[in-house]
This record gives structure tokens, C-alpha cells and sequence, in this order.
């Protein structure tokens, strides 16, 4: 009868790890992903113990040392240290790692669990695989540890974990030994990429995670999504990248405009603006969604004054040195490092002065540029939009915003499209506040067709993405707002500011 072949635990310290002994041997600094690590007057055990971690995954019985003192301050070290401390499955016949669980978060923790045969166990359904630097990586938003996949069986055990099952049939199906099998579910569960069920049988069993009302809300590709657009459970490299950088001139700080009929947009002056427009508090208070679109068509006049007032480029200027210059520029809403990635294509259902058609917004020239007569994409753009906004009505205009990745994810690579939605609202908050102070009807759209968009626009995607839209209308007779109201309440002194403040605009 032959033996199951052995398995054994390896530990390492992340690759990104520096270990520093002083001189004199008072302390050890660590430094990593998290930050610095000081430990004081360490034993030899512990400063060997950590050197041999840095050079890479070690058998844990060879790092404890065999006095139980000893062997209690390494381990209790070790548990401090969770958050870069890389768990790993050997095997006497391989020459490297089955699997390692790496961890991706400061308050990493790894404890093995002891799984008995009856028990069921399932693979968490946020957790995904994909291929990573020539290996499968599984990942979990939930999971404090990204766990990487080094030998085809350790993928298989994954996959056969899609449903509900018990050690011994998982084992059976694998083709595998049971204690071998037994190893790795170990590992998965401990990095937090599999459950361990309530019950005797994997059909009846409860999982956790299926109940669980703080989970519900959440799908799985919105939860990774704000796990990874957000520090804190994720190791992903964020902000800008020197091979980026050179991207940059890729992008320029105006998309250029293209080609076809050009229509000059209306352009108000600053002063005709503050003698017509409502004192700002009665805009926010009237600012809402108006999905009624029956009142009528707006102006290409409007339509002009709407865009200059939210959307064109005030100004350019020229930052950065050498090979790293590049331009920046300025406009009504604010947009970190003043990227400005967002453009506007506006789609004309009925507007005076306009024919019906697609047409991108140049900023710079402040001018829509005619790019597709289509009417099967211009119907489809449109339909998509009243049912967004649920209405019974096309509206009148839809504005769509696009997103140019490259002139943003240069700098700010890992948070780059969680920072261009929030880029969305602001500029659709802004639409909507000058809509409503002109007397328009705004509202602000939850989703769009980014297919119909790509094709109707005449984009590449991805590498310009439709990412919001607003639909726009007259605001109906019901809901106007009264201009140059006169004075009601009181002045009063604001003392943080030390300035005289009313209820209308100060100019």
C-alpha cells in the first residue's frame, strides 16, 4: 500500500518587502506596501526566521525553531506581520508552490480551518479567475487575499467548486487524493475564496454569504469595482506611472474636431447672464428631473447658451517640463488635475435652428460639428433615453458624455474610471443647475446603450467610452421659475467669511 504523497506549508514575505537588520541588532525595520514595520530587540530566531522569508517561500518547520519559547515569538511575530506574509501549499513532488495565498490588505489575516468530510463547501460567487503574468489568479472582493493558482490542479479543484459539494465526491471528481484535496479547499477558505456550508448535504446546505443582508445589495462586478477603485482591499499600483506618462501627448486636451457641417453655437455674455438668472437658491431648490418633454422644443440658441455656461474651454495652459508637458484646460466644471477627459456629442430629435442628426460639441470652438444623419441609430439613441428617463416622450435633445481614457488613466491609473463617473455627475449636476436657471427641462440619465453609442458616434471603443447622458426639453409652464423676484428675506452676515450674503447673486 503506498503512502499519500506530502504536503507541507511554505512562507514567504512579499515581493515588495525590504527587511533591514541595524548594526547593533536592536531592531529589524520592514519595510512595505502598508508602510514601515518596526520590530524591536529581536531574537536571532526571528531576525533568521525573516531574512530566510525575503528570499522567498520556505518550509514553515524549517523557520520554527524547535524551543517552544522561541518558536512562540516567531509565530506571534509572524501573526503581526499577516499583512505581508505569503502563505503557500507544497508539495514533495513538485518543485515549486501549488498555490499562494497572497495578501492584498494591511489587515490580512490566515488562519487554516479544519474542514470535516461531511461538511459542504461552495465557492463564493464574488470570487473570479483570470490569467496573471503567465498564471491564474482568483480574486474576491470580499478577500483579503488574491490567491495565485501555480499548478493545474489547484485550478481544477477551483473549478469544480462551482457547486455545492463534500471533500470526498470533490476528490473523486478531481482525481485526486482526499488529503491532497483537503490542502488546497483549506487554503481557499482560509483566503476567503470558498464557504463552508450549515447541513449534511450539498443540495440542502446554507452558505452564508447567500443570506447575508450587508451582501445583498451588491453584485459581484460592482462590488469589485468599488473594492478596487478605493485603497484598502486591494494591492493594485495607483496614480500615475512613469511608462505611462509618455502617453499623454496621445490624448490631446481637446478631442479634434471632425470632420463635416460646423454650426457656430450662440455665445451670451456674463453680464446678459446675471441680470436674467434666478437667485441661485431658488435654482437649487427648483432643480430637479423633469421627464415630462411635452412643452416644447428647445432653441439652438439654448442649446448654445446651456454649453458655453457648463462646457467650453475658458482657457489652455501649458504644464509640466520637457517630455512630461503637456496642456491642461479650464472650464465651468471642475475636474481633477483639470484632465478634462469628458466630451459631449448631443443628439437632436427636434431643436429650432437645428436639422435632426448626431453632432459632437467642440469646447474650444464652441461649435457642434454634424457627424451622422443615420435615423435608425439616431431613433435608437433616443428611445434608449426615454426609457432611461421614463418618459412617453423622445426628448427633444440628448446629451451624451464619452470618456477618452488615455488622457486620464496616465496619471491616475487604478482609481482612473471611478474618478470619470464621478467627472459625469459633476458635469451633469452642472447641466442640470444652468438648465434649470434658463427654464429648461434637464434630467439626468441612470444608464445608456454604449453599443448603439459607439456606432452612432463613430468612436473606438474602448478607447473612447460612452459614460453618461442627460435629456433636455422645456420646462413646462407648471414648474418655471420667476426671475428678479424681489428681495424677501432679510441680509444677514456670514462671520466665517466676513461678507455681506443675500438671497440673490452678488455680481
Amino acid at each position: 500500500m503506498t503512502s499519500e504523497p506530502v504536503s507541507y506549508r511554505l512562507c514567504s514575505l512579499r515581493e515588495d518587502v525590504m527587511v533591514e537588520v541595524d548594526g547593533g541588532g536592536d531592531f529589524i525595520m520592514l519595510t512595505t506596501h502598508w508602510g514601515d514595520a518596526t520590530i524591536a530587540q529581536p531574537t536571532e530566531a526571528v531576525r533568521e526566521s525573516l531574512e530566510r522569508m525575503s528570499l522567498g517561500p520556505v518550509r514553515l518547520d524549517n523557520v520554527l525553531p524547535r524551543d517552544p519559547a522561541e518558536r512562540r515569538r516567531v509565530e506571534r511575530v509572524l501573526e503581526l506581520l499577516n499583512g505581508v506574509v505569503v502563505h503557500s501549499l507544497g508539495h514533495e513532488e513538485m518543485s515549486g508552490p501549488v498555490l499562494s495565498a497572497v495578501p492584498i490588505a494591511r489587515r490580512a489575516r490566515f488562519i487554516l480551518p479544519k474542514i470535516e468530510r461531511h461538511r459542504p463547501i461552495k465557492l463564493s460567487k464574488f470570487a473570479a479567475m483570470r490569467a496573471s503574468e503567465g498564471e491564474l489568479v482568483l480574486e474576491s472582493p470580499l478577500a483579503r487575499h488574491r490567491l495565485i493558482l501555480h499548478r493545474p490542479i489547484a485550478s481544477q479543484v477551483v473549478t469544480l467548486l462551482g457547486r455545492a459539494t463534500v471533500l470526498p465526491d470533490l476528490a473523486a471528481a478531481a482525481n485526486l487524493g482526499l488529503p491532497m484535496v483537503r490542502e488546497i479547499v483549506s487554503y481557499l477558505v482560509a483566503a476567503g475564496m470558498v464557504l463552508i456550508g450549515i447541513g449534511d448535504s450539498p443540495t440542502s446546505a446554507r452558505f452564508a454569504e447567500d443570506n447575508d443582508p450587508l451582501l445583498a445589495p451588491w453584485t459581484h462586478h460592482e462590488l469589485l469595482f468599488h473594492s478596487r477603485s478605493r485603497i484598502g482591499r486591494h494591492d493594485n499600483p495607483l496614480g500615475a506611472m512613469p511608462s505611462d506618462m509618455r502617453q499623454i501627448q496621445v490624448a490631446p486636451a481637446v478631442k479634434p474636431v471632425p470632420d463635416g457641417p460646423r454650426f457656430p453655437l450662440y455665445r451670451p455674455t456674463l453680464a446678459e447672464l446675471a441680470a436674467m438668472d434666478p437667485p441661485f437658491t431658488e435654482v437649487i431648490e427648483a432643480n430637479r428631473a423633469i421627464r415630462d418633454f411635452s412643452a416644447g422644443d428647445p432653441t439652438q440658441q439654448q442649446l448654445g447658451e446651456l454649453l458655453f455656461r457648463a462646457a467650453r474651454v475658458r482657457s489652455m495652459t501649458q504644464v509640466g517640463q520637457d517630455d512630461l508637458s503637456y496642456l491642461v484646460t479650464d472650464r465651468p466644471y471642475p475636474s481633477v488635475a483639470d484632465r478634462y477627459e469628458l466630451d459631449l456629442y448631443v443628439t437632436v430629435n427636434s431643436c429650432a435652428g437645428l436639422s435632426r442628426g448626431i453632432y459632437h460639441y467642440d469646447p474650444q470652438g464652441h461649435a457642434l460639428t454634424l457627424i451622422n444623419r443615420s435615423e435608425t441609430e439616431l431613433a435608437e439613441l433616443l428611445d434608449v433615453a426615454m426609457v432611461a428617463a421614463g418618459s412617453r416622450q423622445r426628448p427633444p435633445v440628448l446629451i451624451t458624455m464619452t470618456a477618452r481614457m488615455a488622457r486620464f488613466a496616465c496619471s491616475y491609473g487604478g482609481i482612473a474610471y471611478s474618478t470619470v463617473l464621478e467627472h459625469v455627475g459633476v458635469l451633469q449636476q452642472t447641466l442640470h443647475l444652468v438648465a434649470t436657471a434658463m427654464g429648461l427641462a434637464p434630467c439626468a440619465l441612470a444608464f445608456g446603450d454604449s453599443e448603439i453609442a459607439s456606432d452612432a458616434f463613430l468612436i473606438d471603443w474602448p478607447a473612447e467610452v460612452s459614460v453618461g447622458e442627460i435629456a433636455l426639453g422645456v420646462r413646462p409652464e407648471v414648474d418655471s421659475l420667476k426671475k428678479n423676484r424681489p428681495l424677501e428675506m432679510p441680509c444677514f452676515t456670514d462671520t466665517k467669511r466676513h461678507v455681506k450674503v443675500t438671497d440673490k447673486l452678488l455680481y
